[in-house]
């Protein structure tokens, strides 16, 4: 075998490995008391969040340019973990919103995200909760 197929089978077999660890990583992470079940109820709402936000134009434009990459990655058919895996194929994408809203709420406080949020106050507990951001709680 050639070098360059050697090394090609390597590099391969590394972006297998590092992927295979990153759904168990999905699988692991998420806070206490809360399942993946849950996060996928909400992922519709937080969609919709995340583009709402994105089109505000209160919001600084990185941050509006931050929430736009999620909203094109999310539109995208191809993820890092297929949406067709059972449970773990939209922990990515929850995960990956749930960054981006702690995110937001550090820079742009937690009343834009409630006064957009477009489902249940319950919901916005429940996002608060998979975020860790106590401040969205509802009062």
């Amino acid at each position: 075998m050639s070098t360059l197929t050697q090394i090609v089978i390597a590099g391969v077999g590394g972006l297998v490995v590092l992927w295979l660890l990153l759904i168990v990583g999905l699988a692991m992470v998420r806070p206490d008391g809360t399942t993946l079940r849950e996060a996928a109820r909400i992922l519709p709402d937080a969609v919709r969040l995340v583009s709402r936000l994105s089109r505000n134009p209160a919001l600084g434009r990185s941050t509006r340019f931050r929430l736009l990459l999620v909203v094109v990655y999310l539109a995208l058919p191809i993820d890092l973990v297929p949406d067709f895996i059972p449970v773990l194929g939209y922990a990515d994408d929850a995960i990956l919103i749930g960054l981006v809203i702690r995110s937001l709420v550090r820079r742009a406080g937690p009343d834009i995200v409630r006064q957009t949020w477009p489902g249940t106050d319950a919901g916005l507990d429940l996002l608060a909760r998979l975020c860790s951001v106590p401040a969205l709680r509802t009062p």
